[in-house]
C-alpha cells in the first residue's frame, strides 16, 4: 500500500523509473477501483496524464497495467496504439479491448510486425484472419492457418488452396483442417500427386507405369475418402460429375473400399435420380433394378453387372 503524497512524489519525480512505477500503479489502481465515482474520475485522469509523459518507459509501465484487461479504458487504449511502435504492438497482441473496427486499418495498411502482433492475439476473428492471410508473410500465414480457434470462410480456403497449393507448408498446414472444404481438400491432393510425380526421389524408385499406377490408385482412394466425409455436400459431387473425374474406375474403388456413402451420392447425380431412391435400391433392390440403374449412370453392361455382385455380395 503506498500513499497519496507518495504517489504524487513519484508522478513529479525526474527518473522516469519511479513515474513508471507511479503510471502502474495508477493503472492498477483504475481497474481495481470499486468506490466513489468521484475517485475513479481521479485515476481516470492520472493515466490521462501519463499520456503525455516524455519517457517511452513510462507510457509503457501504463500500457502493461492496461494491456490484458476488459476494463482497461477504451480512449487509454486507443491511444497507446498510437504510440511508440513496441508499445502499440503490444496493445495489438494483448488487448481485448480493441475490435474489429480498430484492427481492420492496421491490417490493410500496417507494416509486417504489426500484421505478426495481430496474428497472435488471443482471439482473431473470421473477417480479420483473412485480412491477415492476404498481407502476411510465409511463417505468419501458417501460424494463422494451424490455429483451429480461427474458422476461415470456406471460400478463403478455397482461395488459399488455389493460389499457394504448390507449397508444402502451406499444403499441409491446410489439409489439417477439419473446416478445409472438400473441392479445396481434392484440388490440394493433386496438387500432392503432382509433387509426387516431379519428385526424382519418387520417380528413381518406381518404374514410370507402377508410379502410375500407384498415385492413380492413390488420388482414387482419397477422392473417394473425401467424398464420403462431404456426402451430404452435393456440390463436391457435382462438380465431379461436371469436370468428368467420376469414372468406372473410381466407382469400382469407392464401393470396394467401402465408402458407400459416395458411392451413392455419384450415382444419384450420374442417373439423375433422388438420392434416397439410389439408397433404397443400394439396400433392398433387384439383380435387374440395381443393373438398370447402373446402365442409367451410363456404365457397359460388364461393368453394371460387376457392380451388381458386389452390391448383392
Amino acid at each position: 500500500m503506498i500513499g497519496y503524497q507518495a504517489f504524487a512524489d513519484m508522478t513529479q519525480s525526474s527518473d522516469s523509473n519511479e513515474r513508471g512505477h507511479a503510471a502502474h500503479l495508477a493503472a492498477l489502481a483504475y481497474l481495481d477501483h470499486r468506490g466513489p465515482a468521484d475517485e475513479h474520475a481521479a485515476l481516470y485522469a492520472a493515466l490521462i496524464s501519463f499520456l503525455d509523459d516524455p519517457s517511452v518507459k513510462v507510457r509503457a509501465a501504463l500500457a502493461y497495467g492496461l494491456l490484458h484487461s476488459s476494463e482497461a479504458p477504451r480512449p487509454i487504449i486507443l491511444s497507446l496504439l498510437r504510440d511508440s511502435p513496441i508499445i502499440s504492438r503490444a496493445v495489438l497482441q494483448y488487448s481485448p479491448v480493441l475490435v474489429d473496427a480498430d484492427l481492420a486499418p492496421i491490417v490493410a495498411r500496417g507494416d509486417l510486425a504489426m500484421l505478426m502482433a495481430i496474428a497472435q492475439r488471443a482471439r482473431i476473428s473470421p473477417r480479420i484472419g483473412a485480412a491477415l492471410l492476404a498481407r502476411c508473410d510465409h511463417a505468419t500465414k501458417l501460424g494463422l492457418l494451424r490455429r483451429d480457434d480461427i474458422a476461415f470462410a470456406a471460400e478463403v480456403l478455397e482461395a488459399l488452396a488455389t493460389a499457394d497449393g504448390h507449397d508444402a507448408p502451406i499444403r499441409g498446414a491446410l489439409l489439417a483442417r477439419k473446416d478445409l472444404p472438400a473441392t479445396a481438400r481434392m484440388l490440394l491432393v493433386q496438387r500432392v500427386t503432382e509433387s509426387l510425380r516431379e519428385c526424382r526421389l519418387v520417380k528413381g524408385s518406381l518404374a514410370s507405369d507402377r508410379l502410375t499406377r500407384v498415385l492413380r490408385d492413390g488420388t482414387d482412394t482419397a477422392i473417394s475418402a473425401i467424398g464420403e466425409k462431404s456426402a451430404t455436400d452435393p456440390d463436391f459431387v457435382g462438380k465431379l460429375v461436371g469436370s468428368d473425374q467420376i469414372n468406372t474406375r473410381l466407382l469400382l474403388h469407392a464401393v470396394v473400399t467401402g465408402h458407400v456413402m459416395f458411392f451413392s451420392v455419384c450415382l444419384a447425380a450420374l442417373a439423375d435420380v433422388p438420392r434416397e431412391k439410389v439408397f433404397t435400391l443400394l439396400e433392398n433392390g433387384s439383380r435387374s433394378a440395381l443393373n438398370a440403374l447402373f446402365q442409367r449412370c451410363g456404365l457397359d453392361t460388364g461393368i453394371a453387372s460387376i457392380l451388381t455382385q458386389i452390391v448383392l455380395h
